[in-house]
């Protein structure tokens, strides 16, 4: 992901802002649970510098999503903002991946950058036709709108969500500055989510900071954490994460969806296998699974 990224990072000031106020009353309201969840995953799975590493030596590439499935328990399924699958491609995804596994595909840029956000085409619609052949394994959709939507238009949004099927879980990821302002219009974007049952996305990048904005409208939120090569940074960021998820599953939070980003994906197993072990550490009653190598001992797909 080429946003917000940086050349350098070593001035960065990575802390994470303080809780936003209106969490606290979300949280509260929230039916309880007996034991959350943290699905970790990456953004792509056609990875053959993986094999004998993550992947079992000798893996094929008709074997990859089979592969990535034991390692990771979810993936940010890219492929989708670029083409609408088909049917039979979605039951391939369905029916390659165990029983925890969950996809969060990202709607197609024909309709997240279009003006009217697909609302006088067809594509909104059979996206979340095909997409339902998840079934059980459809985590959240996610709507990542274009860099120069703006709270000027929330009214748009609004129709969107309007026409959204219910029954489809969400999240929105907004990139426009205003978005992130002490403003009531800003405001009224995040209780325009909360009042639809709409999770927010927060993306931890170095260089917009303003976007890692902390703010939950739902019982579940999707992360997007943006690492630099496994810069030292990276290591105490995941661990201040670690702090700040404690702190909202222990106040009633219920799903966490974390995908480590990585330049060119060639880490985000290492990052990943990091952010497994350091947020079992710190919380050892959430359900979690997290990547392990392989070495040169073949795996056992399911």
């Amino acid at each position: 992901m080429d946003f917000g990224k940086l050349p350098s990072v070593d001035k960065v000031d990575f802390a994470l802002a303080p809780e936003p106020p209106q969490n606290a009353e979300l949280l509260a309201a929230l039916p309880p649970l007996a034991k959350p969840t943290i699905y970790l995953g990456a953004t792509g799975y056609n990875m053959k510098s993986w094999v004998g590493q993550w992947y079992p030596p000798g893996s094929k590439e008709k074997d990859f999503l089979r592969c990535y499935a034991t390692q990771f328990n979810t993936i940010e399924h890219n492929t989708t903002h670029y083409r609408i699958p088909d049917a039979a491609t979605v039951t391939r995804w369905r029916e390659d991946t165990p029983a925890d596994f969950r996809f969060c595909p990202k709607i197609p840029q024909t309709v997240s950058h279009a003006r009217d956000l697909g609302l006088n085409g067809r594509e909104l619609s059979l996206f979340c036709e095909v997409i339902a052949g998840l079934e059980e394994k459809l985590g959240c959709c996610f709507l990542q709108l274009p860099p120069h939507f703006s709270v000027r238009e929330l009214n748009l949004l609004a129709r969107f969500l309007d026409h959204f099927p219910s029954d489809v879980p969400l999240a929105v990821e907004v990139r426009h500055e205003s978005f992130f302002q002490k403003t009531a219009a800003a405001e009224s974007f995040f209780q325009l989510l909360q009042s639809r049952n709409i999770a927010t996305v927060i993306t931890d990048v170095a260089g917009r900071r303003d976007v890692c904005h902390l703010r939950l409208t739902h019982r579940q939120v999707l992360i997007r954490f943006v690492g630099n090569a496994l810069h030292p940074t990276d290591y105490q960021r995941v661990a201040d994460w670690a702090n700040r998820l404690r702190t909202w599953f222990d106040g009633g939070l219920h799903e966490v969806y974390f995908f480590a980003h990585e330049p060119d994906n060639l880490l985000a197993p290492d990052l990943a296998a990091f952010c497994a072990d350091t947020f079992l550490s710190k919380m050892p009653g959430v359900t979690l699974r997290g990547p392990q190598k392989v070495g040169g001992v073949q795996g056992v797909l399911f």
